[in-house]
């Protein structure tokens, strides 16, 4: 008899396939507390789930004995209480490597964006208001041989300095929680702490993963440390920065501009005072959203979720300790 799982994100039809192969499959639109109720028994037999967003914790684990793994379609996990799963040993798959290049191409877009204004001065010549040759009050900065702070050294870390080294010349400055010798090696990245980094960088760019060690890192103190000229790129985890500080930071010119594809709560409200301000790039969280890459993670997520309830989990494992 196959295992029961629940699936609460739509899948290609070559991967629902490959998912109906392994498993007895449930698909419903989420997991919220109504849904878990409608689908009750579907939940309490299941042996695996797979998807993405909603809260994945102690109220939901209650309703789910026979649960061994979640498998989510994210390279991030804040959604999932890792303690509590991993104390009911449930193994939690992730798919960290196949977005990497795709997210440093989007933090490496809004750097460009940011600093050569490109969405504002789009708007400005879309509405018509392009009638002569452009004075200083348009131009932007360079990109090209400035220095590049990166907050967090791992595979989007590597990628994005990759990108900026040999690209465009850049200096690369990093705060991470170890030494990163490749980085050092490969694109002559300096490590540093904070403050240091704040200070010097042209540009910050974080890749930080959202833990209570990172929430709200860069506030008020920290947006001041930086330079008027520097621009603050955020592509990791929205809470890592405090949204009215950096705000105010934009609006009193403590830094002269953000590119930014997370936020604080997503989606961003429509009336967000960010949204009103001409020095902010704003995306709706498309650091892996392109066709390739999503693909890509629902298959990773979908092998994931086979490899834990086969006991044949080799990588992508967020708890793998619960298995000795």
């Amino acid at each position: 008899m196959k295992p029961a799982v629940i699936l609460y994100k739509s899948l290609p039809d070559d991967l629902r396939a490959r998912l109906d192969a392994h498993f007895t499959v449930t698909e419903v639109k989420d997991v919220t507390p109504e849904t878990v109720q409608q689908h009750a028994a579907q939940f309490a037999e299941a042996q695996g789930m797979i998807g993405s967003g909603g809260k994945v914790d102690d109220a939901l684990l209650e309703k789910m004995p026979a649960l061994r793994a979640c498998s989510t379609v994210s390279v991030g996990f804040d959604n999932f209480d890792v303690s509590a799963l991993s104390a009911r040993r449930v193994l939690l798959m992730h798919t960290p490597t196949v977005l990497t290049e795709t997210v440093a191409d989007t933090l490496m877009a809004l750097v460009l964006s940011t600093a050569r204004r490109i969405p504002e001065l789009d708007k400005w010549v879309k509405a018509g208001e392009w009638k002569k040759s452009i004075g200083p009050a348009k131009f932007g900065v360079d990109v090209h041989h400035k220095t590049l702070g990166i907050l967090g050294m791992g595979r989007i870390g590597l990628a994005l300095a990759q990108r900026a080294h040999f690209g465009f010349g850049m200096n690369i400055l990093y705060n991470a929680r170890r030494q990163h010798q490749e980085a050092e090696t490969r694109f002559g990245a300096r490590a540093c702490d904070l403050e240091t980094l704040l200070k010097e960088s042209d540009f910050v760019c974080i890749t930080l993963p959202l833990t209570e060690e990172t929430h709200h890192l860069i506030g008020a103190a920290q947006l001041k440390l930086m330079k008027p000229s520097a621009i603050l790129i955020n592509a990791g985890r929205g809470p890592v920065v405090d949204e009215q500080a950096l705000t105010a930071a934009l609006k009193d010119g403590t830094i002269l501009a953000a590119g930014l594809d997370v936020f604080e709560k997503e989606p961003l409200a429509a009336d967000a005072e960010l949204l009103t301000l001409p020095n902010v790039v704003t995306l709706p969280h498309i650091g892996s959203a392109t066709h390739e890459t999503r693909y890509g993670m629902a298959r990773d997520a979908v092998d994931n979720l086979i490899a834990a309830l086969s006991g044949k989990v080799e990588k992508n494992c967020v708890n793998p300790q619960i298995q000795a």
